[in-house]
């Protein structure tokens, strides 16, 4: 069983990044054109209408954005192509999208589990953080000497990054700051990537972030 787990794809390399860098700007763009539609009730996230049957809901709210906000699916692109480009050229790029996809609809599903039990029924779900932030994890361990400028003038090396980002965003949880931010989606997304390295690769992130 763990050698299938573990059985390695034959290596290609399809700027995949760049392809869902697109269909997430094509989405956004339809969004704003299409506003009549209110595309959002049809591939956000919202536990109401998966109870329902719409479970097509786990993987389309990772290419919807706010559209009355810029800045979210901005950061959400940024992040994708400064740390996802170098993750999926190390991996190839059909280990990156199983992992992208997977790490996000996993946070998503977490998600669901979790707005369902605290009755927040018609929640909206949406954008690709849950996947980015398990990227943002995937480039700290695969490239742990790498030294991210936060802000553009802070040099952080991305084991600290992903640690800092953790840290905000528990604090953010639990005490309410950017209430309308799904910090456990994000949470969510950091700890599938976790997992899948230690099932897919069989190397525990947190050794190989902190490596000598």
């Amino acid at each position: 069983m763990t050698s299938l787990i573990r059985k390695p794809f034959r290596y290609r390399f399809n700027n995949a990044v760049y392809i869902l860098i697109g269909i997430n700007i094509l989405v956004y763009l339809l969004q704003r054109l299409l506003a009549d539609l209110n595309l959002m009730v049809y591939f956000s996230m919202i536990p109401l209408m998966v109870r329902q049957g719409w479970i097509w809901q786990f993987v389309t709210y990772m290419f919807v954005h706010d559209p009355s906000s810029m800045s979210h699916i901005l950061f959400n692109m940024i992040g994708l192509l400064i740390f996802g480009g170098p993750v999926e050229r190390r991996m190839g790029s059909t280990e990156f999208l199983l992992y992208y996809f997977l790490t996000g609809i996993l946070a998503g599903f977490f998600s669901f589990i979790l707005y369902w039990f605290t009755g927040a029924y018609m929640v909206f779900l949406m954008g690709a953080s849950g996947a980015v932030f398990a990227v943002e994890l995937a480039y700290a361990a695969l490239f742990p000497e790498a030294l991210i400028l936060v802000w553009g003038i802070l040099p952080l090396r991305a084991p600290l990054m992903v640690l800092g980002y953790t840290a905000i965003e528990l604090f953010s949880m639990f005490f309410g700051f950017r209430g309308n931010v799904a910090h456990a989606t994000h949470l969510a997304g950091f700890a599938f990537g976790w997992l899948y390295f230690i099932l897919r690769f069989g190397v525990n992130p947190w050794r190989a972030m902190w490596r000598r």
